[in-house]
């Protein structure tokens, strides 16, 4: 049963602070489906953040019968370590950035810009390759539901949220499978409300402890899925 812990925030209560709760990212997209029902045959739009929310957000749409686009952002990373970032770039070039993490880390001006840049190529590569044919973002008046695998700092999320209000979204949903509460309550007053199936707390947070199996999607295997739609 789907339980509201604020206003608008929901997740399942039997998964809360538990790891593996997940078979792989198209079971994650068959429980969100449970919560997002009321959507089911309606205007809403999903949106699928890639490269590991394609699978998650086709599974969602599929099960909905909603439409499925493409929403290219990319986590802009450190220079020594590309799993971690400092901001985020969105498709339409809405930009965010930790500015308290940049001051912390000592980033310098030169390395910033170059973060940049980097991101922003990876973008417009991006785009190219994944929004053939998924290329409208035609969601002014209609609700937006961004999909992504879960959230850990959520500023991949937070610039998709902009760039998507920006393009005229009368609603903005988040659904993810997973996310660390503390980065969701700083979400929250952003958007009209948060579906995560799996939230959970403590000092220690990563996205792949939700999933049985995990492993990184492809860019061919993003450009496989999206043939379906």
């Amino acid at each position: 049963m789907v339980s509201h812990i604020e206003e608008n925030l929901f997740d399942f209560p039997d998964f809360r602070n538990k790891i593996a709760v997940f078979r792989d990212r198209n079971h994650a997209g068959e429980v969100l489906a449970e919560m997002l029902m009321m959507y089911k045959n309606t205007d809403a739009v999903v949106f699928a953040i890639p490269a590991g929310g394609v699978p998650v957000a086709a599974e969602l749409a599929a099960r909905l019968q909603i439409s499925l686009e493409i929403a290219v952002v990319s986590k802009i990373t450190l220079p020594w370590n590309t799993e971690a970032g400092y901001g985020a770039i969105a498709f339409d070039g809405t930009i965010i950035l930790n500015e308290e993490m940049m001051q912390r880390l000592g980033l310098e001006e030169s390395d910033i810009e170059k973060g940049i840049e980097n991101t922003k190529i990876k973008v417009k590569r991006r785009i190219a390759e994944f929004q053939s044919g998924h290329a409208s973002h035609k969601v002014s008046g209609r609700t937006a539901i961004i999909v992504d695998d879960g959230i850990a700092s959520g500023y991949t999320m937070l610039v998709a949220v902009d760039a998507l209000k920006k393009a005229g979204a009368s609603q903005i949903i988040i659904a993810v499978p997973t996310a660390h509460f503390e980065n969701i309550k700083q979400i929250l007053p952003n958007v009209d409300a948060v579906y995560c199936a799996n939230l959970r707390g403590g000092w220690s947070f990563a996205v792949a402890d939700a999933y049985e199996f995990w492993s990184d999607v492809s860019e061919e295997e993003v450009i496989e899925i999206l043939k379906g739609f």
